[in-house]
């Protein structure tokens, strides 16, 4: 059995060697390093993939969220709702741009940011609510809409886990995740869905003045060379990683179905076990793209679980081990521990088993036996 990788992207870079490296080699040789062809193509075929208007390319996720919030032009004070339970850099921006966080607990099912838990933080400051499309699972969009549009808040959606996953509206619409709020930021991280081979990032809008601010912000705020017209920052998405992008693009779509697929056959192995709670997804939609395969393990030991995982070569991880209420950047007197039962329950609970776009079934089967030889004994 080849060796269990948590994601292997020896194995994928492997099948797309030659594009890729043709890619690359033709920025080399042009010379175009920063925002070359490659980048404008890269943006374009990106618009064209999530079917929306503006895709503005930077450096890396995190860079994506903060321009993301700068455009919106928010102000040191403004009060922004994000989930309790995903990756610091969702509040990171929020903080570094003397914003007030205001961190919510998820819903147990799916861990995604909880409508009733926005609901009950909304103030005369809010000003945006920051869902997070966690492990590639769409967030409940619909209802963060409407209950934006009543409050008149912006929407920023964290799509940095979900690249490629559908949210089909009450009404029938599928819109790629990313797009359905005022802007949208994802990241390019090598272990992402989409991921380069260093880092990337971009935001999308289908707001046309919008889009023109953010297109300053990530160039030193300029518009024309030397005239600064709006205080920027220096993002951009390099030549070299665009070319990367441009080769894994267009299978997307197959390393997202390779990964509903794997997990699919996790769901299946582990099924029936009364201490293993397995993520739940429609077949027949694609508003799961496992970035993440995250189990719950409950009434069992989940550390030692780890462990034994560990002892027979198998990667896994816990995201998230500290609640980002609890980590000292963070901790404020506003928030009391009974705020957070959903996602204090899941720091106890969640581990991610290897998920990629190479996994094959021997691996599955070999993962999967242990997990149960742990948790049968």
């Amino acid at each position: 059995m080849k060796k269990i990788q948590m994601v292997d992207l020896k194995s994928q870079y492997d099948k797309i060697a030659t594009t890729v490296n043709a890619s690359i080699q033709n920025v080399l040789d042009t010379n175009t390093y920063i925002n070359g062809p490659q980048v404008h193509q890269f943006q374009k075929s990106l618009e064209d993939y999530l079917g929306v208007k503006h895709v503005i390319p930077c450096a890396n996720g995190t860079d994506a969220l903060q321009i993301a919030m700068m455009g919106l032009d928010l102000k040191p004070g403004d009060e922004v709702i994000t989930a309790d339970f995903t990756f610091a850099a969702t509040v990171e921006v929020i903080a570094l741009l003397q914003l007030t966080p205001v961190l919510v607990d998820v819903d147990l099912d799916n861990m995604n940011i909880s409508l009733e838990r926005i609901k009950a933080a909304i103030t005369p400051k809010t000003k945006a609510i920051v869902p997070v499309h966690l492990f590639g699972r769409s967030a409940n969009m619909d209802a963060i809409m409407a209950l934006a549009n009543e409050h008149n808040l912006y929407v920023i959606e964290d799509n940095a886990q979900a690249i490629g996953a559908d949210f089909i509206s009450a009404s029938g619409t599928k819109s790629k995740v990313g797009t359905i709020g005022h802007v949208g930021a994802t990241s390019f991280f090598p272990s992402k869905n989409l991921g380069c081979y260093g880092d990337g990032g971009a935001i999308f809008t289908n707001d046309d003045a919008l889009a023109h601010i953010i297109r300053g912000i990530v160039n030193h705020g300029m518009y024309e060379r030397y005239h600064h017209d709006v205080v920027g920052v220096n993002s951009r998405l390099d030549s070299i990683q665009a070319a990367v992008l441009n080769a894994k693009l267009p299978l997307l779509n197959d390393y997202n179905t390779a990964r509903r697929a794997a997990a699919a056959k996790y769901n299946a192995a582990l099924a029936g076990n009364a201490n293993i709670v397995t993520p739940s997804f429609d077949g027949d939609k694609n508003d799961h793209v496992f970035h993440q395969y995250t189990l719950r393990i409950i009434d069992a030991d989940r550390n030692g679980l780890m462990q034994h995982l560990l002892d027979k070569g198998i990667p896994c991880a816990i995201y998230y081990p500290i609640p980002l209420h609890s980590q000292k950047a963070y901790v404020d007197v506003r928030y009391k521990e009974d705020h957070f039962p959903v996602t204090n329950k899941l720091v106890q609970e969640v581990i991610s088993l290897p998920m990629h776009t190479e996994l094959d079934d021997e691996q599955i089967k070999f993962i999967t036996d242990s997990v149960l030889e742990f948790l049968n004994k």
